[in-house]
């Protein structure tokens, strides 16, 4: 089977470790660079030699061999490039978030429907093996009924003008309360604060509840003292966390909850058992990333964060930015 041949436009922050990635996979060939700076361009062409450079999308969208384009450019212009993509034939990968309002998002799923091609959404933490393991253990009912999850993605991070916290953190958490849910919320509300820059939260406060009972939590902030990036999920039986930032446990499970009384009826007594860590692979989570989206595009099968899947981040997003837009504080 031949290779398939995929190109990289953007290569500022995150686009040269999805070329790294693509151009070291089995069954992949980075054929293509391209992004609109010069500088950009002449940086990394000995990095990935032979692949081709360019500073014009078009020339990619004309290469008749060239199977899939992946978008690592700024996300305002996330929905349009994916839809010249798309409607050049080519299977898209763009990254988080698919755009910035649901209409964008649902032009990028309509393009990905009518061109029949791939359209797959860079929710890296859903391909995490620490969070596959969380899930596990959610869906097995180890947990038992999942009464509500929280996360916490804190830092003293690069301050955005672009973006606030919401959409620049939160695409992340949401997609995997989605995965985690198996639904979309029913209510949602958010606070935030501007800080650093007038109109643009640095701290986000946002509340998910869902038809099934289940609620969940977000707190999101690139002006905090810790860097954090943990979710945590309580059930009826057990409880269990999911800590990136822990080299070793990145996922632990607490045998703790409250079990009847056998003296008192309607009474509950605390239980404190074991904690263990099970094991996790160390796989590169963007490496397992690119392979989904090779094998899907290889396969012709659907991606694990589709575009629908996409949609329903952004979904999710619009309605807290909403919220947040409604109690914004008058300066």
């Amino acid at each position: 089977m031949s290779p398939v041949r995929v190109g990289v436009v953007g290569l500022g922050y995150w686009g040269p470790n999805l070329a790294r990635n693509f151009a070291a996979l089995p069954g992949a060939q980075l054929a293509w660079c391209c992004d609109e700076s010069a500088a950009l361009r002449e940086r990394h062409a000995a990095a990935f030699a032979p692949a081709r450079f360019s500073g014009d999308l078009q020339e990619l969208l004309a290469d008749p061999e060239l199977d899939a384009i992946v978008l690592a450019t700024p996300v305002p212009t996330h929905a349009d490039l994916a839809v010249r993509v798309l409607q050049a034939g080519k299977h898209c990968f763009v990254e988080k978030p698919l755009a910035q309002s649901v209409a964008d998002a649902q032009r990028a799923l309509d393009a990905a429907r009518a061109a029949d091609r791939i359209l797959m959404v860079g929710h890296l933490l859903e391909y995490h093996p620490g969070v596959r393991k969380l899930k596990q253990l959610a869906d097995s009912g180890e947990l038992g009924d999942v009464h509500y999850v929280y996360s916490n993605r804190l830092n003293l991070g690069q301050l955005r003008s672009d973006e606030n916290a919401l959409w620049s953190l939160g695409a992340h958490d949401i997609s995997v309360i989605l995965a985690l849910a198996g639904e979309e919320p029913t209510e949602v509300a958010a606070r935030g604060e501007s800080y650093m820059r007038d109109g643009v939260e640095d701290v986000v406060f946002a509340f998910l509840r869902f038809a099934s009972g289940l609620s969940a939590h977000l707190h999101l902030s690139w002006l905090d003292p810790h860097k954090e990036r943990r979710f945590t999920v309580v059930g009826s039986r057990q409880m269990a966390t999911f800590n990136d930032m822990d080299l070793e446990r990145k996922v632990t499970v607490y045998d703790k909850g409250f079990d009847p009384s056998a003296d008192s009826y309607g009474e509950y007594i605390t239980r404190s058992g074991d904690i263990r860590s099970p094991q996790i692979s160390n796989a590169e989570p963007l490496r397992l990333e690119v392979e989904h989206f090779v094998a899907c595009v290889a396969e012709g099968r659907a991606p694990l964060s589709d575009g629908a899947s996409g949609l329903r981040v952004v979904r999710v997003l619009e309605a807290l930015q909403h919220a947040l837009d409604a109690t914004r504080r008058e300066r």
